[in-house]
């Protein structure tokens, strides 16, 4: 879980230590709780923007700070309540004792440490991540540059997407971005700048609060801030992690499952949340 923090990817081949498959796989199917350092960036934007943005000047990023710490909790929280409903369904089986065992004290090999991390698990991973990203990338351009009509094909999905977006609190962009930036959850957010700007490439802004007059402008509430947030923490795993499980298990069954679980709880979440929001207001 630790290390999902980081990068999911990371957190699957970590879970090759585990003594159980069924184990193994728990850790596996449930790591995507985790918000990696690609969701990061996207929450603490929303939270400073909308969350810390609703209180007095020298509270906000205290109320932004609580507000992340919210979301990982509610990770931990979904992450221990489906590895339960897990182990005694789909993973039924026995669970090894923990049994903590203190090794010889050995004078660490520095050289061949750094070697094995770069060979096994950071070219591993970045291998994994150039794959998809070259061809995803040109999907992008496609998808924001050909059009049909007056629109481009972005926004023809956009538009087809839009009413179930809408039980979630969200637009046709947001969630059309959050399906486009399957390569790596960096891009959500420069994809739906991009689509709301009418570009042909993805836009990155590092003004905090240029970012927020745009959302603004194009409709963003607290609630769509809310749901964001939830989907973002509550969605399928990016391409790097999804190749990375069918590589440690050996079986596509297995990343089709972690995607469809997280993002199974992803959409009840939002539509729960819009719902409640919408009785209340």
């Amino acid at each position: 879980m630790c290390m999902g923090l980081g990068c999911n990817a990371a957190g699957v081949i970590g879970a090759k230590i585990m003594d159980t498959p069924k184990e193994k796989l728990l850790a596996i199917l449930t790591n995507n709780f985790m918000p990696c350092n690609g969701r990061f960036p996207f929450l603490i934007t929303i939270s400073t923007i909308f969350i810390g943005g609703y209180v007095a000047n020298g509270f906000q990023s205290i109320v932004s700070a609580v507000a992340i710490l919210a979301i990982i909790l509610l990770g931990i929280v979904f992450t221990l309540v489906i590895s339960k409903i897990l182990s005694k369904t789909i993973l039924n089986g026995n669970t090894s004792h923990f049994v903590l065992e203190l090794p010889p004290y050995r004078k660490p090999q520095i050289g061949k440490i750094i070697i094995r991390s770069i060979l096994d698990r950071t070219l591993f991973v970045l291998g994994r991540a150039l794959a998809v990203a070259a061809p995803a990338g040109a999907v992008i351009w496609l998808f924001a540059n050909i059009m049909i009509g007056d629109n481009s094909i972005l926004t023809i999905v956009a538009n087809f997407l839009d009413p179930f977006a809408k039980l979630m609190g969200l637009d046709g962009y947001i969630l059309t971005a959050f399906i486009l930036g399957l390569p790596a959850n960096e891009i959500v957010l420069p994809i739906i700048l991009m689509s709301y700007m009418g570009k042909g490439t993805l836009v990155s802004l590092e003004n905090t609060y240029t970012i927020g007059e745009i959302l603004i402008q194009n409709g963003w509430t607290i609630l769509t801030a809310i749901n964001v947030m939830l989907f973002t923490l509550l969605h399928f795993p990016c391409s790097t992690t999804l190749l990375t499980i069918k590589k440690e298990t050996g079986k596509w069954r297995w990343s089709v499952l972690a995607f469809m679980i997280p993002t199974i709880c992803g959409i009840m979440m939002c539509t729960i949340t819009t719902a409640i929001y919408h009785i209340i207001v």
